[in-house]
């Protein structure tokens, strides 16, 4: 299994484009040209980006796929109340997928934040060390003059 699918706020978000893809089917292209399609690509957006993000090199690579995918995220919110206010989609769907936008776009808030706090953790732990090995060296130094 890839990294990504072990993932909570994957998993959310592939169901969600799921859904909208679903909604989006009885969207008139005549009635309503291109927003499908717009709506489409952001909300695949999101877990394509999660799932980009996961297989980086370092948290600082992720962060920014995450980043990508909070700003998809956001575009999905405004293109459904869109499609809402010019009636493409009912607004009980609209309400519905709303809400899970929004956990979604939470999630991945969430996510980035306890990465970056990891990584400063990390390279606050890592500089300690350098320092206690520098002092360790300089206590070594100074006992065999």
């Amino acid at each position: 299994m890839h990294p990504f699918r072990r993932l909570s706020v994957w998993r959310k978000a592939h169901d969600l484009a799921l859904a909208t893809y679903q909604l989006t089917d009885g969207v008139s292209p005549a009635r309503f040209p291109g927003l499908a399609s717009q709506l489409r690509r952001a909300v695949t957006s999101i877990p394509a980006n999660v799932a980009e993000g996961a297989g980086r090199d370092t948290a600082e690579q992720f962060c920014r796929f995450l980043e990508i995918a909070i700003g998809s995220a956001r575009e999905v919110d405004y293109l459904l109340l869109l499609a809402a206010d010019l009636g493409a989609i009912a607004r009980s769907d609209h309400a519905k997928l709303e809400a899970r936008t929004d956990e979604v776009c939470r999630m991945l808030v969430a996510l980035r934040a306890t990465i970056r706090r990891r990584t400063v953790q990390r390279k606050v732990a890592q500089a300690e060390l350098r320092g206690r090995k520098m002092r360790a060296r300089s206590v070594s130094a100074t006992k065999s003059r």
